[in-house]
């Protein structure tokens, strides 16, 4: 099993987002996501959210808002993927050169254009909900099948 977090970070109507095209044999590559990964020993969501969003954009996020979970049952064909998804509107410094891809501010009305996996087309207007999401996204060879939702008041 693998934890992880992903972050959209806003800002005047738009979210920072990062193109993957950067890394050899990338799960996500050529996708547009979030930015964040994989929580490391001893790690809460909160600190992997703000070192992962440091480590890739150069941004120091602060009060993360927790937005929901997602589980993805063996979404890389062998390990079940379990993500806390936040949101940040508070943050300081400059936007660096990602390892990871390249960075870009996208106005929200744009973003279900982007090359996204199909199941973020699903849950990334539920980032405007004030209630708390808890849901299954599953995939096969890189297609959504199915998914389910629930959410907490």
């Amino acid at each position: 099993m693998i934890l992880a977090t992903l972050c959209y970070i806003r800002k005047n109507g738009k979210t920072l987002m990062i193109h993957r095209v950067k890394k050899d044999r990338d799960i996500h590559q050529g996708k547009w996501n979030g930015l964040g990964g994989k929580m490391e020993q001893g790690e809460t969501p909160e600190e992997c959210v703000i070192r992962e969003v440091r480590e890739e954009s150069g941004l120091l996020i602060r009060n993360p808002r927790m937005r929901g979970f997602i589980t993805f049952p063996q979404f890389d064909g062998v390990r079940d993927w379990n993500v806390f998804v936040f949101t940040a509107e508070e943050f300081q410094g400059e936007l660096i050169d990602s390892p990871e891809g390249r960075l870009e501010w996208i106005p929200d009305e744009n973003l279900s254009n982007l090359n996204l996996w199909e199941g973020d087309r699903i849950f990334l207007p539920w980032l405007d909900r004030n209630e708390l999401f808890s849901a299954r996204f599953v995939y096969e060879e890189g297609r959504l099948k199915n998914h389910n939702v629930t959410f907490y008041r």
